[in-house]
């Protein structure tokens, strides 16, 4: 975040606020990140003109109702002079990528009142490389209050129009989250962003495993425009589970009968604060706070598709993403070594799992995804009467890794995704099967998914693309133990079989049916290929 001057500090102010102005856009004798191309010719109606300090040059301002254009004043010369008119072109900025505006003022040290007026601070988002988005501004320099007054009730009124965006949060930070970054990563990074911004918060921090879920089963929402997470994978699927079950309840649904969810009313906003941050990467196409933060400010809107885990008559639980047998056991192994640091957690239980690398004994049923309007259409307004009208295939054997996924699972270790042709709103899931194999072949397997190497180029591997899955244990005898866990207290069953759904482990005894439900929450953010497509004007500084 820019920072102001000591002793005679710059401020940007709304009416007696101080709060300290950045100055990166001040020091810099240009704008070089406005584009200098109009965008498409549209009649529109300008609504102010005047004259400002723009990166120390006077400038012929031109306020429209998509765009903030200015050219330098420069005298007239005699002769045409192409380098001339060239450095003089105009320059413009789209007001759908302003998120905040201030009155900036210069204040001293102990200074009484609002200080000296110099003008209008714009805040802006910015795009910049591999999907990161920045904060910058954009001063617009003028000594004269009343001038200044007309403008920045104007730029009020325009933001004030952007209805999507929200202007009051419930944040709620997990401070175990990592290395226990998180606190600092809000307090640091999130929050000044929300204050310039101007969007109210309440803030609770959670103090214990499933203290979001409890909380946000009585939490009164009314007045809040969204939920923010400020966490990693596993508290954030716990926070999406709570506000997708609040929502059935308030639906007057049964919890255990929920064949058609319905959609949550709230949006979701990911801030990454954990270890891998696969749904923020999958989200964003990056891992990066400030830019999950300006998703959030700026309002975008990507619905994502959510999967329902269950059992015979019961539902366990809203997720993403699962993996059963390697997925499993090794998650279950690390949750048992929470002392260590996440990343030794991790290689400790992914090198202990595979020095006991066994199969499951497994029948899957799925069904396979039928892209077809009509059918998807049927199946959103009701659940069919009975399977019999759906082609429903099975396989079953040995497998070493079961992976069902609706999002592509992004994350460091796995660049491409761990399900690399999943959307996040296709209405599918990525079901991806290991059969049983030798340990180095399956080693090479794993190790495919942090190159650029096809990680399924293997005779084990099979993927399918799938709108329900129902997998059966079949080898009770090799479900997870007491000695496998090295703590029998805390063994639920000896048939008790360990999934990863987000991170979090989910014991069950059965069989589990996982069902896609298109679109079902909200998440602020774009996915990649709205990203890379949309083209926003003010480039990168």
């Amino acid at each position: 975040m820019p920072r102001g001057r000591r002793g005679g500090r710059v401020s940007a102010l709304e009416g007696s606020g101080a709060e300290e102005a950045p100055l990166a856009a001040a020091a810099e004798p240009a704008v070089p990140w406005a584009s200098p191309q109009q965008p498409e010719a549209v009649a529109e109606q300008v609504l102010l003109r005047g004259i400002f300090e723009i990166g120390r040059s006077s400038c012929d301002v031109v306020l429209s109702q998509r765009a903030l254009r200015w050219r330098p004043i420069q005298p007239e010369r005699p002769g045409g002079d192409s380098k001339y008119d060239l450095l003089c072109k105009e320059e413009f900025i789209e007001l759908k990528n302003i998120f905040s505006v201030k009155l900036k003022r210069r204040c001293f040290v102990n200074q009484q009142g609002n200080g000296t007026l110099l003008g209008i601070t714009l805040f802006i988002c910015l795009k910049k490389e591999q999907n990161k988005l920045k904060d910058s501004t954009l001063d617009l320099i003028n000594l004269s209050e009343d001038y200044c007054n007309i403008w920045f009730r104007q730029f009020k009124k325009i933001l004030a129009g952007f209805s999507n965006r929200p202007t009051s949060l419930k944040i709620l930070l997990n401070p175990q989250s990592h290395k226990k970054e998180a606190t600092q990563v809000y307090y640091e990074k999130v929050e000044p962003l929300l204050k310039i911004a101007e969007i109210k918060t309440d803030v609770t921090i959670t103090e214990y495993e499933g203290h979001a879920l409890s909380l946000l089963k009585e939490c009164e929402l009314h007045g809040f425009d969204g939920v923010v997470c400020v966490g990693g994978d596993g508290s954030t699927s716990e926070v999406a589970h709570a506000l997708l079950l609040r929502t059935q309840k308030n639906a007057g649904m049964e919890a255990d009968s929920i064949l058609t969810p319905v959609r949550a009313p709230l949006p979701l906003g990911v801030i990454p604060a954990g270890s891998t941050n696969v749904l923020a990467h999958s989200l964003h196409g990056i891992s990066h706070v400030v830019t999950a933060t300006l998703h959030i400010i700026m309002g975008h809107i990507q619905p994502v598709d959510v999967c329902t885990f269950s059992t015979i008559g019961k539902l366990l639980r809203f997720g993403f993403s699962a993996m059963f047998g390697f997925g499993g056991r090794t998650l279950a192994l690390a949750e048992k070594h929470r002392w260590m640091s996440p990343n030794q957690r991790r290689d400790f239980a992914v090198i202990k799992a595979l020095a006991k690398l066994k199969p499951e004994d497994c029948e899957i049923s799925f069904l396979p995804f039928n892209s077809s309007p009509d059918l998807q259409e049927r199946r959103t307004q009701g659940p069919p009467k009975s399977d019999c009208n759906d082609q429903w295939k099975m396989i079953q054997g040995q497998f070493l890794n079961v992976s069902i996924m609706a999002i592509p699972c992004l994350c460091s270790v796995a660049p491409r995704g761990l399900a690399p042709n999943t959307r996040l709103n296709n209405g599918s899931m990525a079901l991806i099967i290991a059969r049983n194999t030798s340990r180095p072949e399956f080693i090479k397997h794993l190790k495919r998914y942090g190159s650029v190497k096809n990680q399924f180029n293997f005779p084990f591997v099979e993927t399918y693309t799938v709108e329900e899955v129902k997998v059966y244990p079949r080898n009770k005898t090799s479900a997870h133990n007491a000695e496998e866990e090295e703590q029998p207290h805390e063994t639920a069953s000896e048939t008790t079989f360990p999934w990863n759904v987000d991170g979090d482990l989910m014991a069950v005894t059965s069989e589990v049916h996982v069902k896609v439900h298109p679109g079902l929450i909200n998440l602020y953010g774009e996915s990649m290929e709205e990203v890379n497509d949309s083209k926003i004007t003010c480039n990168c500084l």
